[in-house]
């Protein structure tokens, strides 16, 4: 494959990607003898129990993939496992998208050392490009490799491990090249409907009804401004006048979350810091990707009443399809 590579830059990136995927398959350590172990943190020895009770209701009730992965552990000793870097043009929402020859295209690219990313970013800026950065607490495989838990993955508690876990293995039940949103969205609802499985099979009522809601009403107001910003970016405007539209529209897009903040949320501002840095294009992509279809895959849930084996072999029929005719059947199914 490093032959197949054009140029120092392509060289240097690809090896720094097979580094820290080795260093990540050295470092793996049973979970069981993490458990077994007397020395081992007593908080983190309740963490990983219980992750353990996740991972076997994945595969027993939700019919994920029943191997090795996340009955690993691994400590990496920073906050994230790698941090993805987002780029989009000045006037797109159209992001840069990166290939490989297992995962096929994606929106973004991947470094193992943060000084990486940010470097990587700012080359990006160099060239005009709307920028983000984003640290990853855990990835997939695709099942190549037996994926462990990363301690990147234990600052959420338990029920943020968990969906982590179920969000992990969709990846690794299906997953169809070169279509990020699909992939994602479909990782997302399988993430969301197995919390809420999860909860109710430990006796425990649905998640905090304002929580959800405040995060869906979130998304939306991410969703639309994506929408505006589409629609702004096919009109024939001078450059100066559509930077300022562009302004326009995020400063738009903050002043609507605080007004939703404040006459709905009883002034929480949990999404404050968010709301509040630097808006870019770049800065909704992952919004838009890994949450476009997930009603589509919700009302295909329901279509098969519930059935995970079902709902896993329409996802995969779905999958087949020619990417148009693939989007087309999301769309119907996001009017159903």
């Amino acid at each position: 494959m490093l032959g197949l590579l054009s140029g120092c830059s392509s060289l240097d990136y690809y090896s720094q990607l097979a580094s820290g995927q080795l260093q990540l398959l050295r470092a793996r350590t049973p979970v069981a003898e993490v458990l077994a172990d007397p020395a081992s943190d007593p908080t983190l020895r309740a963490h990983l129990a219980q992750s353990q009770r996740a991972r076997s209701f994945a595969s027993q009730y939700l019919h994920l993939p029943d191997n090795r992965s996340y009955r690993l552990y691994v400590d990496i000793g920073r906050p994230y496992v790698v941090w993805n870097v987002f780029a989009t043009p000045e006037f797109s929402l159209s992001p840069q998208t990166h290939c490989f020859p297992i995962a096929g295209c994606v929106a973004y690219r991947g470094y193992y050392s943060q000084g990486a990313a940010r470097g990587e970013a700012a080359r990006q800026q160099l060239k005009g490009m709307d920028v983000a950065i984003g640290g990853v607490e855990a990835y997939s495989t695709l099942g190549w490799f037996d994926d462990p838990i990363i301690s990147s993955m234990m600052h959420w508690g338990d029920e943020r491990l968990a969906t982590l876990i179920f969000h992990e293995l969709a990846h690794q039940r299906f997953y169809v090249k070169d279509d990020t949103e699909f992939n994602e969205s479909f990782a997302t609802f399988v993430e969301q409907e197995g919390t809420r499985q999860w909860r109710a099979y430990r006796g425990l009522p649905p998640q905090d009804n304002v929580d959800v809601r405040q995060r869906d009403q979130f998304i939306q107001l991410l969703l639309d401004t994506r929408k505006r910003l589409e629609r702004l970016y096919a009109l024939p405007l001078p450059v100066e006048q559509m930077r300022q539209r562009k302004a326009l529209a995020f400063e738009r897009l903050r002043e609507d979350y605080r007004q939703l903040r404040d006459s709905q949320w009883a002034g929480s501002k949990r999404y404050d810091a968010w709301i509040n840095a630097p808006l870019n294009n770049a800065r909704l992509l992952p919004f838009g990707l890994y949450d476009q279809w997930v009603p589509a895959f919700a009302a295909l849930f329901k279509q098969v009443r519930g059935d995970w084996p079902g709902f896993f072999a329409a996802v995969e029929t779905l999958g087949q399809l020619p990417v148009e005719q693939r989007k087309a059947a999301l769309q119907r199914l996001m009017g159903a």
